[in-house]
């Protein structure tokens, strides 16, 4: 019984990990929210509204939420890379 319990905590834990990080696709593109991105390139919640505002970053605005998409992430990224 306590093996049974064992794996059934462990298989809960996996589930939650799951539901937390689960980004679904849209037209096979993967999105995230402000948070995520700001939070991922270390800028402040003002820059990143700059950035969209002058069009140096993509995003898609749904009612009451803007998202990014993970390509235009990358491309901003790549765009002003120094070597």
């Amino acid at each position: 019984m306590l093996v049974l319990f064992s794996s059934l905590d462990m298989m809960w834990e996996k589930v939650e990990y799951v539901v937390m990080n689960y980004r679904p696709v849209l037209n096979y593109e993967h999105y995230q929210t402000g948070d995520e991105v700001y939070r991922r390139l270390c800028i402040s919640k003002q820059t990143l509204q700059d950035y969209w505002n002058m069009w140096l970053l993509g995003y898609v605005q749904l009612p009451g939420k803007i998202i990014y998409p993970e390509n235009k992430i990358l491309d901003l990224l790549e765009r002003h890379y120094r070597k």
